[in-house]
C-alpha cells in the first residue's frame, strides 16, 4: 500500500505509524521493513526516519538499522500514573522478591493488553516473557485476569469476542470457563495461574486499588510450575498489594492517610 492510499494521514500520524512498527518481536528494523509495515513510500519513510533520529525518538545501532531511542523512554517516564504507582510499589516489590526469591511483576491495564510497569528478578530460575514496557494478553496471565475480573462487563465481552488464543498448556480458551475463572478471582481476591502464558511458569497475583476504589494495577509473583503449593504465596502477595493500595490513598490535612 503506497502513499496514495495514506493521503489522509497527517505527518504526525505517519511518524507515529513508524514508531508503532517496532515491537518486542522486532526491536530493530531496516528502512525497507519500516516502509513495508507502515505502507509508506521508501522516500517518505526515509525522511521521517531522519527526523526521528535527529530528535532522539529513534537510534541507529548499525548502518541501515533503526531502534527506539532513549528520548521516548525519558518522556514515557514522565507519565504521572505509572510513575506514582511504580514509586509506591517498588519498596513492596523489593520486599516480595527478597522474601520469596522469585520474579515480581507490577502490571496495569492498557487498552486490551496488560502492560509491565516494573519487573524485579528473583533467585529462582524460571523463564518469563516480561520486560518493563512490554505487554501480554489479558486472558493468559494472573495479573491480566486480575485486571479483567474487576473491569466492566462490556470490556470483558470485548476481550472474549477478540478470542482467547492458546499460548501455553494451561491457557483457558473456553469463554464459559474463562468467565467462571474471573468470577473466582473476584470472589477470592487473588488469582492462581499455572502454565497459562508460558509453559513452566506459574504466578500468584492480587489487585491494587486506587484512591477511587477501582483496581488500577496488579502485583504478581512468578514461580516455576514445579512449585506444588501456590497457595502458600497468597498471603504475602495480598499483603503486598494492600500495602501499595494504602500508599496510593490521599493524605488527610493532618498528614494521615484517609481510611
Amino acid at each position: 500500500m503506497g502513499d496514495s492510499a495514506r493521503a489522509g494521514r497527517s505527518v504526525l500520524g505517519r511518524a507515529l505509524a513508524v514508531l508503532e512498527s517496532f515491537s518486542d518481536e522486532n526491536p530493530e528494523l531496516t528502512l525497507g521493513e519500516i516502509a513495508s509495515a507502515t505502507g509508506l513510500a521508501s522516500a517518505t519513510a526515509h525522511r521521517l526516519l531522519a527526523e526521528l533520529v535527529e530528535w532522539g525518538a529513534l537510534e541507529r545501532p548499525a548502518r541501515g538499522r533503526y531502534r527506539i531511542g532513549i528520548r521516548l523512554w525519558e518522556l514515557g517516564a514522565l507519565a504521572p500514573v505509572p510513575r506514582t504507582l511504580r514509586d509506591s510499589a517498588l519498596p513492596v516489590m523489593q520486599d516480595l522478591a527478597a522474601v520469596t526469591g522469585h520474579v515480581v511483576h507490577l502490571v496495569v491495564l492498557d487498552g486490551h493488553e496488560a502492560l509491565f510497569v516494573e519487573r524485579l528478578a528473583g533467585h529462582s530460575h524460571v523463564h518469563v516473557r516480561s520486560r518493563v514496557g512490554g505487554r501480554l494478553p489479558l486472558h493468559a496471565s494472573g495479573p491480566g485476569k486480575i485486571m479483567l475480573a474487576h473491569a466492566p462487563a462490556e470490556f470483558v465481552d470485548e476481550v472474549v469476542a477478540r478470542g482467547l488464543p492458546r499460548l501455553a498448556a494451561g491457557t483457558i480458551t473456553d469463554p464459559r470457563q474463562f468467565r467462571q475463572a474471573l468470577a473466582e478471582v473476584r470472589s477470592t481476591g487473588y488469582c492462581l495461574s499455572r502454565n497459562e502464558m508460558t509453559d513452566g511458569a506459574s504466578s500468584v497475583a492480587a489487585p491494587i486499588t486506587g484512591p477511587s476504589g477501582d483496581v488500577v494495577a496488579s502485583i504478581a509473583v512468578v514461580v516455576p510450575s514445579s512449585t506444588e503449593n501456590l497457595q502458600r504465596l497468597v498471603p504475602a502477595v495480598r499483603i503486598g498489594a494492600a500495602a501499595v493500595t494504602r500508599t496510593l490513598r490521599p493524605r488527610s490535612p493532618l498528614g494521615e492517610r484517609k481510611r
